[in-house]
C-alpha cells in the first residue's frame, strides 16, 4: 500500500527554510550592531573620556549654583516681604484713627472745647508713634500733596478746580498711601487740580473779542 503524500509538506518545508534564513539575518545584523558599538566605544581615547567627564561635572556644578542662587533669592524675598499682607492690614489702624479724629473734629458738642484739643493731641501722638513703628520696618508714607500725579504711587479719585496749581497737581489726599521697601503697599487716593471751566470760557470769550477788534 503506497504512502499518501502530504500536500502541505513541501509548503511547510519552504516556510521553515524561510524563517530560518530570516532569523539568521537578524542574528547577523545584531552581531554587526554590537561590533559597531564596541568599535565606537573603543574609538574614544582616555583624554576624550576625561574631557567628557569634566564637561558633565561642570554642568552639574553650574546647575547646583543656579539652584543655590534661586534659593537665596527666595529666602531673601520671604524675609523682606513676608510681612506684606500683615503690613497692608495694619494700615487699617491708621485709617480708623484718621476717621475717628475727623468725626471728633466735626462733633458739634465738642467743637472748640478744651477736651477736644486734648483728645486730638493724644490722637496725634498715637499717629506719630504708628508712623514711626512702620518706618522702622521699612513701611513709609507716600508724599502726595502738591506733587504731580504719579500713576505708580497715586490714584486720582476726583478733579478739583484750582487755577493756582498746574493741572494734574495733587491738591487733596483722601487716603494716605504707603510703600514697603521698594514695593507699593497701597497707592494714595488723591484729588488733582484742573483748570476752572469759567476761566476757560472767559479766556475763549476774550480771544473772540480780540479777534473781532483786530478785524
Amino acid at each position: 500500500m503506497e504512502k499518501e503524500e502530504n500536500p502541505n509538506f513541501e509548503e511547510n518545508s519552504i516556510k521553515q527554510d524561510t524563517e530560518e534564513k530570516i532569523d539568521s539575518n537578524i542574528n547577523l545584523e545584531n552581531s554587526e550592531n554590537k561590533n559597531n558599538t564596541k568599535e565606537e566605544v573603543s574609538e574614544k581615547t582616555p583624554e576624550e573620556k576625561i574631557l567628557e567627564l569634566e564637561d558633565k561635572l561642570a554642568r552639574t556644578f553650574a546647575e547646583m549654583e543656579n539652584q543655590r542662587r534661586r534659593f537665596e533669592k527666595e529666602k531673601e524675598e520671604a524675609f523682606e516681604y513676608g510681612g506684606f499682607a500683615f503690613a497692608k492690614e495694619a494700615l487699617n489702624l491708621i485709617d480708623n484713627l484718621e476717621r475717628s479724629r475727623q468725626i471728633l473734629k466735626n462733633d458739634e458738642v465738642l467743637k472748640n472745647s478744651d477736651s477736644l484739643e486734648k483728645i486730638l493731641e493724644h490722637f496725634d501722638i498715637i499717629y506719630k508713634d504708628l508712623i514711626s513703628t512702620f518706618s522702622k520696618n521699612n513701611i513709609k508714607p507716600i508724599e502726595s500733596l502738591n506733587k504731580k500725579l504719579d500713576p505708580n504711587f497715586h490714584q486720582a479719585m476726583m478733579e478739583i478746580e484750582d487755577d493756582q496749581k498746574d493741572p494734574g497737581t495733587i491738591v487733596q489726599e483722601i487716603q494716605k498711601g504707603f510703600t514697603i521697601k521698594d514695593r507699593l503697599l497701597r497707592p494714595s487716593l488723591v484729588g488733582v487740580s484742573k483748570k476752572s471751566t469759567n476761566k476757560d470760557a472767559k479766556n475763549e470769550e476774550n480771544d473772540e473779542k480780540k479777534g473781532r477788534n483786530n478785524d
